[in-house]
């Protein structure tokens, strides 16, 4: 049996407890040391988990204490030059996202990680979620046909950030998703918004991705709606499916429904739209914490010195959509064009690459509400 591997969380605020609580059950992992800025904070964990190491010295932290891996979950502007300083360390990396606030950070940290040997990850965890597997199997099966666009809603009340805005919040998850199902970089970016609480930083926005083959996608994002919701729409030519996942059952609904334009006419009175009203489905999907599974991928890629499926370069382009929809904001909703960096190229992992407990994770001990299952 391969020794553990030791890991520490650095920030344990909103979403570093839940890590903390990930890779402390992990089964081939020590979480050996807890490390934030409060004390307060560090106390409350220390009260749960007595026997993990509370730390408050981020340098004491990498250079004393043995860990082969960190986790940094901070606010936006700490995660480069703290993911920076943790490779520099010789430790592996799993950052939250965003990655880094710049294309260019994220470039340096994929560079740095590719010299050193070491396994740099990004936290885009509904990616590991079994409704977005389950969608990419029914993408790739060719069940929905030619994909015609895809609608995307994340809004809730809050929570208000002081250093980005809500696209920079909410919308990398629904990008990440819309990459990885597509397998394909946009074209060209637009972004519009609204700062309604907070001068200079937006609370609504609307983001639109523009592909190729005439595809597209849009992505809202609010911390100013009353309801939380998490919603997903994919258009096909033969199928459309709907994620919602709020939902507490049926979080993926599929849609035998489709409009066909007759392929040729000889009058205007022969010429009809043939709309195709199917059944409604809802596939099995197996009750799995996202986060265990992107937790226990981590573990894995370090063991096995494989690339993860959130890797850098995948956590670079992300930021790179969002840096193109910044400057859109800035011309007022213009469309600003995306070219493709150097670091960034689609591989798709093979599903041999994936550890067992991202395709069936047994069933969690320990139950947290739906809410609380996945960041933001």
């Amino acid at each position: 049996m391969s020794k553990p591997i030791n890991v520490g969380v650095v920030g344990c605020g909103y979403w570093g407890p839940n890590l903390v609580r990930n890779f402390r059950s992990s089964p081939g992992c020590n979480l050996k040391m807890m490390c934030d800025v409060s004390a307060a904070r560090l106390d409350s964990l220390k009260a749960l988990y007595p026997e993990v190491v509370g730390e408050r010295g981020y340098e004491h932290m990498l250079n004393g204490a043995g860990l082969d891996a960190v986790v940094v979950a901070t606010p936006v502007k700490l995660h480069f030059p703290m993911a920076k300083a943790a490779l520099r360390a010789g430790k592996h990396v799993l950052i939250e996202k965003p990655m880094a606030a710049s294309g260019a950070q994220c470039e340096e940290l994929v560079e740095i990680a590719r010299q050193e040997g070491l396994v740099l990850m990004v936290g885009h965890t509904f990616l590991y979620s079994p409704a977005v597997r389950k969608m990419k199997e029914i993408i790739d099966r060719g069940d929905l046909g030619q994909i015609r666009y895809i609608s995307a809603r994340r809004l809730n009340l809050g929570l208000y950030q002081k250093d980005i805005n809500v696209a920079w919040d909410l919308a990398p998850h629904d990008v990440s998703i819309i990459l990885h199902l597509l397998q394909e970089l946009p074209e060209s970016v637009n972004c519009c918004g609204s700062a309604h609480i907070t001068p200079g930083i937006e609370d609504v926005t609307v983001m639109s991705l523009k592909f190729g083959h005439d595809r597209s996608a849009i992505i809202h994002s609010s911390w100013l709606d009353p309801r939380k919701v998490r919603e997903m729409t994919i258009v096909g030519s033969k199928q459309m499916i709907v994620y919602d996942d709020v939902a507490p059952l049926e979080k993926i609904r599929l849609f035998d429904m489709r409009v066909d334009r007759p392929p040729h006419y000889d009058t205007f009175a022969e010429f009809q739209y043939a709309y195709h009203y199917g059944d409604i489905s809802s596939p099995y999907l197996k009750q799995e914490e996202p986060l265990k599974a992107e937790c226990l991928h981590f573990l894995d890629c370090i063991r096995e010195s494989k690339s993860p499926l959130t890797c850098g370069a995948r956590g670079l382009e992300v930021v790179r959509i969002m840096e193109a929809s910044s400057a859109s904001l800035r011309l007022g909703g213009g469309p600003v064009p995306f070219a493709r960096s150097e670091a960034t190229h689609f591989v798709q992992p093979h599903a041999r690459d994936w550890p067992a407990a991202v395709h069936a994770l047994p069933e969690l001990e320990e139950k947290m509400p739906a809410a609380q299952l996945v960041s933001n």
